[in-house]
């Protein structure tokens, strides 16, 4: 080394520089980086191992994809039994919650005050009867009377009105006598169809009060409403099963799935669809007639309808766990052709059992990475395996 020179000597070059002191440390720095530089050409990365992954081939499936609607079921007939009597209830005839058929005794409201006002217009109708004898006794009397001038034509007159007064009586004590019976038939309240009774509103010794007391509802069973909405993008889909329904006994079966996630045992059928779109919320108002022989279904039990669409001959259809979604977005690896994972976004909005249905960024064909997915990254050489319980 001579002064005010630094001359250095590697297998990759010669740096020879002559500079002032103050420079002499930048110098020898970038030498150094130049020294790196060098062996790490000569020495290059060694390339990431395969990374082992589990494959399946995409490949076109038929399938018929189904709408879920929140529905609720409601009883074809629902009655209020109310009185058409006052007085206080005497018996409740039921249990509540009981099944009961056309006919049944429900509830007896008190009769004494019934059976007093069917006796009084019955002495009324038998005071009327005796009067209106009176009076045809006393007109046929007058009438030989007034031919033999015994009597004036007033007289006669008045004979005449009486007998007419008396036989309007007769009339009025007839309908009395009539309403009197209704009235005490009334006390006695049965069931207007079969079905479940709900629990009763009013119990024995409580005032009812006529046509305005609610002593009880009682439902229809068999069969039942399963109402819901659709919305208006759906909406003709939904109208054109129902055109085929009314002619075609093939039509879509519509399933009913309960609360608990199980499946209704019958179908139902499109009954009802209503002539006018909700300005509000852009929805239809539908509804469903199911059969209910057992009762299982009961009147406001909320359930889930579940109407198939129209069948996709073509559809792809990955398992969930090679899906990842981030944010609303969905996406997967491929193999490409080199080994290599490519990632890909796909479109994917409808499940189908634990399988997506993918409708973009997957082609018939393709290999689909479905283990190993969190250990890729785009580009990364993958050795992949065909996923057990697949084909080629």
């Amino acid at each position: 080394m001579q002064r005010g020179r630094i001359v250095i000597e590697t297998g990759c070059h010669s740096a020879i520089r002559e500079m002032p002191g103050r420079y002499k440390f930048v110098g020898l720095l970038l030498i150094l980086c130049g020294l790196f530089s060098c062996n790490k050409k000569n020495n290059p990365a060694p390339q990431a191992a395969a990374v082992a992954v589990s494959e399946i081939r995409a490949a076109p499936t038929p399938i018929t994809l189904f709408e879920e609607y929140a529905a609720q079921t409601e009883a074809v007939e629902t009655v209020e039994i109310r009185a058409r009597v006052g007085g206080i209830l005497e018996r409740q005839a039921f249990k509540d919650g009981a099944r009961v058929e056309a006919g049944d005794l429900l509830f007896v409201i008190d009769q004494q005050t019934y059976i007093s006002a069917l006796a009084q217009a019955r002495a009324n109708l038998a005071q009327a009867q005796a009067s209106y004898l009176n009076s045809r006794q006393i007109l046929a009397r007058s009438r030989p009377l007034l031919a033999a001038l015994a009597i004036s034509q007033q007289e006669m007159d008045a004979a005449i009105a009486r007998e007419r007064v008396d036989a309007a009586a007769v009339e009025a004590g007839k309908a009395q006598v009539q309403q009197a019976q209704l009235n005490l038939g009334y006390t006695t309240i049965r069931a207007p169809r079969s079905g479940l009774i709900s629990r009763a509103l009013i119990k024995p010794g409580g005032l009812v009060n006529a046509s305005t007391t609610l002593l009880t509802t009682l439902y229809s069973v068999d069969p039942m409403y399963v109402s819901f909405t659709v919305g208006e993008q759906k909406l003709e889909g939904l109208l054109r099963q129902y055109k085929a329904g009314s002619t075609n006994e093939a039509a879509p079966p519509i399933r009913i799935k309960l609360a608990d996630g199980s499946d209704y045992q019958y179908g139902g059928k499109l009954d009802f669809v209503d002539a006018a779109v909700d300005p509000r919320n852009g929805t239809l108002p539908v509804r469903l007639v199911v059969p209910n022989p057992d009762g299982t279904l009961r009147s406001g039990q909320f359930v889930r309808a579940i109407v198939a669409k129209p069948a996709n001959p073509a559809a792809i259809l990955l398992p969930q766990k090679a899906v990842q979604e981030l944010q609303g977005k969905y996406s997967v690896f491929v193999v490409g052709p080199d080994n290599k994972a490519v990632y890909r976004d796909i479109s994917a909005s409808i499940r189908s059992g634990n399988d997506w249905v993918v409708e973009q960024g997957v082609k018939p064909g393709e290999l689909v990475i479905v283990e190993g997915t969190g250990k890729l990254r785009p580009g990364m050489p993958v050795k992949p395996v065909l996923a057990a319980g697949t084909g080629n």
